[in-house]
């Protein structure tokens, strides 16, 4: 097969090394050349490692700031020209349209992943709009679109966000099953509940903290663990003093942030993730993966994972009341019956969620496209 150059644009390093590690590994395997572009945050070393190119980009992913959004779209056209690729794949909000645009300029093929609508789409305010006409004009045509649930998608239409676009559901990212195997329950020790997540109001870490100082007064042995980073870049970001009368008051043990989840999911019982939308939640997979029961709302993303009295429970979104009763329902649950539910979790993972599906998916889509358009850099 002819050696193709794909180029990867995110808003982070991270978010590539990450979530699209099996696809880049994929990609490189087969002889291909890969070149990533995105904010650099420290991961791009493991790209670098993983035999990508990379090249940094300044982004303010959650600005709105319109001159520096027109710088992006500038900026990533210079890149193409540079790098004249032959496909480019891009992640998240910033990277989809001002990376669509560019490529309309240059004329370039490419696939765009919608990862999740974040927070301009939770509630109806001027931002929503604004990123609503910016998909409009980014989007519309005939390349294609991956979305990682149907309800992102059915919206999409609904809102005449995307035209004539062939259209892929993928299952997220998928989970790594050899990388995030399956870990008997912990046998000692307090049940722990877990919850991993940036902390942002829209995660519902707030929800997280008022059902744990509830659920405390009846079961004050059980824990409550946080993990994840503060100070996120976002207009709904808990500040510090907030978290700190959380910890002091006993409602919840905050565990920093760290490049490897698996420990923390081994130790705890059960993982919480009380979203207000999601796209397709990887904690949720990666826990699923590890055999752990899930406490998720039923909203988009969530649902797609937690099975509701199989392999965990679904709550009320924005209802810390009710995330409390389902915590309440799986503390009443006999140990061998938490422990079903992790197995059916890592079920799930296994027949839905596998990354090598989802990379080969990506694969197939590459491989369309480029026959369609040709590999011709222009």
């Amino acid at each position: 097969m002819e050696r193709r150059h794909v180029l990867f644009i995110a808003n982070t390093a991270w978010n590539l090394a990450n979530f699209r590690r099996p696809i880049i590994t994929e990609l490189l395997n087969r002889g291909d050349m890969v070149t990533a572009i995105a904010g650099a945050d420290g991961a791009e070393a493991q790209l670098l490692s993983m035999g990508c190119r990379y090249e940094s980009l300044t982004i303010d992913s959650k600005g709105t700031n319109p001159l520096k959004d027109a710088w992006l779209a500038f900026s990533l056209s210079r890149h193409l020209a540079a790098l004249r690729p032959d496909i480019i794949l891009c992640f998240t909000i910033k990277p989809v349209i001002y990376g669509s645009l560019a490529a309309k300029w240059r004329g370039i093929a490419v696939i765009n992943t919608i990862t999740g609508l974040g927070t301009a789409f939770i509630e109806d305010a001027w931002i929503t709009r604004v990123v609503q006409w910016l998909y409009k004009l980014a989007l519309p045509g005939p390349l294609p679109v991956v979305f990682q649930n149907e309800d992102d998608l059915a919206l999409f239409r609904e809102r005449s966000l995307i035209g004539g676009n062939p259209v892929t559901v993928v299952a997220g990212s998928g989970v790594d099953l050899s990388l995030f195997d399956i870990v008997p329950m912990p046998k000692q020790g307090p049940v722990t509940f877990l919850m991993i997540a940036r902390l942002l109001g829209d995660k519902g870490v707030r929800e997280y903290a008022d059902a744990a100082r509830s659920v405390r007064r009846s079961h004050p042995n059980v824990r409550f663990q946080l993990l994840g980073p503060l100070g996120v870049a976002n207009r709904t970001a808990i500040a510090q003093s907030e978290l700190q009368d959380w910890v002091a008051s006993g409602a919840v043990d905050y565990c920093g942030e760290t490049d490897d989840v698996r420990p923390f999911i081994a130790a705890a019982h059960c993982a919480v993730l009380p979203s207000y939308r999601e796209g397709m939640p990887r904690v949720l997979l990666e826990a699923a993966a590890m055999g752990r029961p899930l406490i998720a709302t039923d909203v988009t993303g969530c649902r797609e994972v937690v099975i509701d009295g199989s392999n965990g429970f679904l709550c009320r979104v924005r209802d810390a009341g009710d995330l409390a009763l389902k915590m309440e329902a799986f503390l009443a649950l006999p140990p061998d019956t938490q422990r079903r539910m992790g197995e059916a979790s890592r079920a799930i993972a296994m027949q839905r969620f596998d990354a090598r599906g989802v990379a080969a998916t990506y694969l197939g889509l590459i491989d369309k496209q480029l026959s369609e358009t040709g590999s011709e850099a222009p």
